[in-house]
């Protein structure tokens, strides 16, 4: 029999849901749905209606509407938005608000019920949508440019799940905004500002809920230095304080202050002084939406104002540069491989170095070399593909090439009169282990915390590097400052290490092995933090369990050898400590 002939229409489709429903039902079931109900009665039916929609579907919190015209679409959201926000001004209880998504596509019959791509991408533009807002498709805003009086805002493309293409997406700013305040006037469509090609973020200034006035100029001294500090991290474009302080005393739509000053990420925060403490709250939130990245408290005692601020300070902007380099790793890894540049291949990248190991470090070394082709001068990627090199080197099998290579990346860094700390912090590293350049290492590293006291890098491999130097009183503390400055960072396994270390050359068993257990536990693929705790273990006389962390290594690392893997260490004196320490747990000389 002849197959049945599948019925196609060209629709615009409108996909909406309610922002934080799970987080509404879970307060109030009862209210919710009194709320939605009533809504959905008096303000979303009727908006449909008068535009001509049909409502396909309703699932619990959203629903799926079909329209024979993109202008009806749009002007029935927009009104539908509108109204909304008349009816639940902040403080409602519980408050509803819509995100709306519309796409214009070629959709399949099913009886009453619609499917295919066009109805799969608008519900995917009304995920990426802004509580309260309406947001469109580069396809529907093709079909409604010059035929509607709304402002249009251009988001850019976006990645959407399950979406094989890149979706232009458009906001349109609706009138329940107008109050808000600009940077600039975006009076035409499509005049939102773009985004830079480094990741970009805006320090908002800190909301004052004490009743101090003084507390006001603690606030904003805070918030500049924050800016000052993110400032001299090289590989984010940071908004300058006469821009993002036109804020000040408002009330904000954060995916709106992404738009009108063109950053990806918003810092925002409070402080509050009750007696003689003061509590601080920063959050980062990504501003396309409205995902929180970072949240922190910090209570101190008001001591010294300016000690606080500066305590303050750093440990925000310690906090938020790994935060903002994992949003951006996964950012960069929803890019199709094509359309990669040189920054991303970093980003791509920097996962498999971190793994330690030396397949991951060639995985990665292959794309920072890609990037390196792309920009020559990059010092970040000269600095990773150093440190892969390193591990190729150190926990591979010793190949000269790889030493010579690595050493090479690092003198780029420097050459490159990089000012950025952590690919100083990076070749500084490989200076000392690759070369035994105890001068350029100091140096680097010296370097990198002048520019930016807060480098997790520069702190995490100068304490390495500083340890095996001898150094272990500094190394300990760069390591736990580190560890304070950000104890969530994906890196801190590497921090582990390096008080791991200074404490097997200081003698110090116990402590040895426990650093070394909580370093293997954040990444246990990484040889040489194994290596280090069956030498503290066999030292310290728990040689069945030393035997048994061995033979992990070797199963791991068969090439090891504890000539090597002392060789690192400064000086003879030094480097026959460690041979003592492998030779306990029966490691091949």
């Amino acid at each position: 029999m002849p197959e049945a002939r599948v019925e196609r229409r060209l629709a615009a489709i409108l996909a909406a849901d309610v922002a934080g429903y799970s987080r509404l039902m879970g307060t109030d079931e009862v209210s919710t749905l009194a709320a939605l109900k009533a809504h959905r009665r008096e303000t979303v039916d009727p908006a449909i209606a008068a535009h001509n929609g049909r409502i396909v579907k309703t699932t619990g919190d959203g629903m799926l509407v079909e329209f024979a015209s993109a202008v009806d679409a749009v002007s029935c959201a927009v009104a539908l938005q509108e109204k909304m926000a008349e009816r639940t001004p902040e403080g409602t209880e519980p408050r509803i608000q819509f995100r709306v998504g519309i796409n214009v596509g070629d959709i399949i019959i099913d009886g009453g019920d619609i499917f295919g791509d066009g109805v799969n991408v608008a519900a995917r533009v009304e995920n990426e949508c802004e509580p309260g807002g309406v947001y469109l498709s580069d396809d529907v805003y093709r079909q409604v440019r010059g035929k509607t009086a709304f402002a249009i805002d251009d988001l850019g493309e976006r990645s959407l799940k399950n979406i094989d293409r890149p979706v232009r997406l458009y906001a349109v700013r609706l009138a329940s905004y107008s109050a808000k305040p600009t940077a600039k006037s975006l009076t035409e469509p499509g005049n939102a500002l773009p985004l830079p090609d480094r990741p970009s973020i805006a320090v908002l200034p800190f909301t004052n809920m004490s009743s101090d006035p003084e507390q006001e100029y603690f606030a904003d001294g805070m918030v500049e230095d924050i800016i000052t500090g993110l400032s001299r991290i090289r590989w984010l474009f940071v908004i300058a304080r006469n821009s993002s302080f036109i804020y000040k005393g408002r009330s904000v739509d954060i995916t709106r202050v992404g738009r009108e000053l063109g950053v990806r990420y918003v810092l925002e925060g409070s402080v509050r002084r009750v007696g003689t403490r003061v509590r601080i709250t920063g959050q980062l939130i990504e501003a396309a939406t409205g995902r929180h990245l970072w949240a922190e408290r910090f209570d101190r005692d008001l001591h010294d104002i300016f000690e606080l601020q500066d305590e303050i300070t750093t440990s925000v902007v310690a906090a938020i540069e790994p935060s903002v380099r994992q949003a951006e790793i996964e950012r960069v890894r929803r890019k199709r491989p094509e359309n990669l540049d040189a920054y991303d291949l970093v980003l791509r990248a920097i996962p498999h170095a971190s793994a330690a190991t030396p397949d991951e470090a060639s995985t990665a070394l292959a794309l920072l070399k890609r990037a390196i082709a792309l920009e020559p001068d990059y010092a970040l990627a000269h600095g990773f593909a150093a440190w892969c090199c390193e591990q190729r080197f150190v926990r591979g099998d010793h190949r000269e090439e790889d030493r010579l290579e690595g050493v090479a990346h690092a003198r780029l860094v420097l050459a490159t009169s990089s000012d950025d700390a952590n690919a100083l912090g990076l070749a500084g590293f490989v200076l000392w282990m690759l070369a035994h350049d105890r001068s350029a290492a100091l140096d680097a590293l010296d370097r990198a915390l002048s520019i930016s006291p807060s480098s997790l890098m520069a702190l995490t491999y100068g304490a390495v590097a500083l340890a095996f130097m001898g150094e272990t009183a500094l190394a300990i503390e760069r390591a736990q400052l580190a560890l304070r400055l950000s104890p969530f960072d994906p890196l801190r396994w590497s921090a582990l290490g390096a008080i791991t270390i200074a404490h097997i050359l200081d003698g110090r068993w116990q402590e040895a092995a426990e650093f070394a257990r909580r370093t293997v536990q954040l990444n246990p693929g990484f040889s040489s933090g194994l290596a280090f705790l069956a030498g503290a273990l066999a030292a310290g006389g728990h040689d069945d369990e030393a035997r048994e962390v061995a033979a992990r290594l070797l199963s791991m690392e068969p090439a090891f050898s504890s000539r090597a893997g002392a060789a690192i260490a400064d000086g003879d004196e030094l480097q026959r400590r460690l041979m003592d320490v492998f030779a306990a747990a029966h490691l091949p000389p």
